[in-house]
């Protein structure tokens, strides 16, 4: 057998994931407003997967069409295969979802509240639920009109984490929480993803997705603008520095090997380099420019010995975290941030 159709033959051999959830050009509108729209993504089998995005970025509005509880305008979406708009029985028993906004019987006691959700649910666990309402230290004797909102989201927790779906959602499930009972919360995610289960999460805490997701998307104004491996975001960094008396950004030539790695933004003022900068490429005054950015992407390593040719003052590197690249997409200073969902 020629080697080049034995390969095919094996590589054809080799299953493919299917991806535990599959959006494809969804979009959700009111009227003339766009809540979602043309949104696509692919959450893989074990991912920790963040959506980021402020208020009304849509992501709630994504999370409710994904488990059918909206019917979006156009597009399409599966969750391990199912349509929620077709499967709400089959989707009910691999999914667990935790809102924004859980209520909880206000009449019962939480012991209650977890058998009878345990009960509700197709693969609910009473004794799982009542092992992460220990671990997050909740007193289930108490009635849930007596509980602090603290309290609430431990049970909401304790409720949505007992039940071993394939796939979790939670909705801010850190919310309202102590430092110490938000470690918990994230130590009980992890585990979950070491169980082989798929977890989406929002949180506004980003980092609470630096520490736990592998995949982030950014939603703004109901498009998703933005997707990124957190494996990038480690080899992100950010260099600020003063330039050197006579120098000008737009004396600044970045080597062709750096060109799709590498930018260069001239800073007006040193004091505010976040909220008053320009592309080198613009139009500054020589005397504005008396300190640069430079954004790297990859290796830094071999970009050392050029930026130490470039003869700058006050250098500073940092890795480029999460909240850089939070603030530039939904400024809309990011260079993918304006192009259209896949």
């Amino acid at each position: 057998m020629p080697a080049a159709v034995a390969e095919e033959l094996s590589e054809s051999s080799i299953p493919v994931a299917r991806p535990v959830v599959q959006v494809d050009r969804l979009s959700k509108r009111y009227g003339e407003f766009y809540a979602l729209r043309e949104c696509t993504l692919a959450v893989q089998p074990g991912d920790v997967f963040g959506l980021l995005g402020p208020n009304g970025a849509g992501k709630t509005t994504l999370i409710r069409s994904l488990l059918g509880h909206l019917r979006p305008t156009s597009g399409s979406a599966t969750v391990d295969g199912c349509d929620p708009q077709v499967d709400a029985v089959a989707l009910r028993r691999k999914v667990s979802y935790l809102p924004g906004d859980a209520r909880l019987p206000r009449h019962l006691r939480g012991d209650a509240v977890l058998s009878f959700f345990a009960e509700l649910h197709p693969e609910g666990d009473l004794r799982r639920s009542r092992e992460v309402a220990e671990r997050l230290e909740l007193d289930l004797r108490v009635r849930v009109a007596m509980m602090s909102t603290g309290m609430r989201q431990k049970l909401a927790l304790a409720v949505v984490l007992g039940p071993m779906t394939p796939l979790l959602i939670l909705d801010e499930p850190t919310a309202n929480l102590d430092p110490t009972v938000r470690a918990a919360v994230l130590d009980l995610v992890m585990e979950a993803h070491a169980a082989g289960r798929t977890v989406m999460f929002s949180s506004h805490v980003l980092s609470e997705i630096e520490d736990t997701c592998n995949r982030v998307v950014f939603l703004r104004r109901g498009l998703l603008v933005r997707e990124l491996q957190m494996r990038d975001l480690f080899q992100r960094h950010r260099i600020s520095a003063a330039l050197s008396s006579g120098r000008t950004v737009q004396s600044i030539e970045i080597p062709e090997a750096f060109a799709d790695c590498v930018t260069v933004t001239s800073l007006r003022d040193s004091k505010d380099s976040d909220s008053k900068d320009s592309d080198s490429k613009g139009s500054e005054s020589e005397g504005s420019e008396s300190r640069v950015r430079i954004d790297t992407s990859g290796d830094l390593s071999p970009m050392l010995r050029w930026i130490s040719e470039l003869g700058l003052k006050e250098i500073r590197i940092e890795p480029l975290g999460l909240r850089a690249v939070y603030n530039d997409v939904h400024r809309g200073t990011d260079a993918q941030s304006e192009m259209p969902t896949r």
